[in-house]
């Protein structure tokens, strides 16, 4: 993932957790807020409590890659931050997909006019 498009900063994840607008499923959480910048920013949170670092690394990368796939299908010029439960350790990279997608569709940033 692009370093324009991550979110880096702890200020901007602490403004996200105060005042984004929440989204959720049993296995993740998403929290959106609109931006200025013109392109959406992603930042991934896992709690030690996932699992070992393979495991939280496994689930970072999966949603990384998800999210970059994702990325040009989107309406542009948010923030997000997703943060991963329990239940999704283990989960192959389908599931997430599809736990991805669900949050996606609920929180209305799908560009439905995007060929792809």
């Amino acid at each position: 993932m692009r370093r324009e498009l991550r979110l880096r900063h702890r200020l901007d994840f602490q403004k996200l957790r105060q005042s984004g607008q929440p989204f959720r499923n049993k296995d993740m959480m998403l929290q959106i807020t609109p931006n200025s910048l013109g392109h959406n920013r992603y930042g991934i949170i896992v709690s030690k409590r996932l699992g070992n670092a393979v495991q939280r690394n496994r689930i970072r990368r999966q949603l990384k890659a998800i999210l970059t796939q994702r990325h040009p299908q989107l309406l542009q010029g948010y923030d997000t931050v997703w943060i991963a439960r329990q239940s999704c350790t283990g989960k192959p990279h389908g599931a997430l997909l599809r736990i991805v997608d669900d949050l996606l569709h609920q929180a209305a940033i799908v560009d439905r006019t995007h060929n792809s």
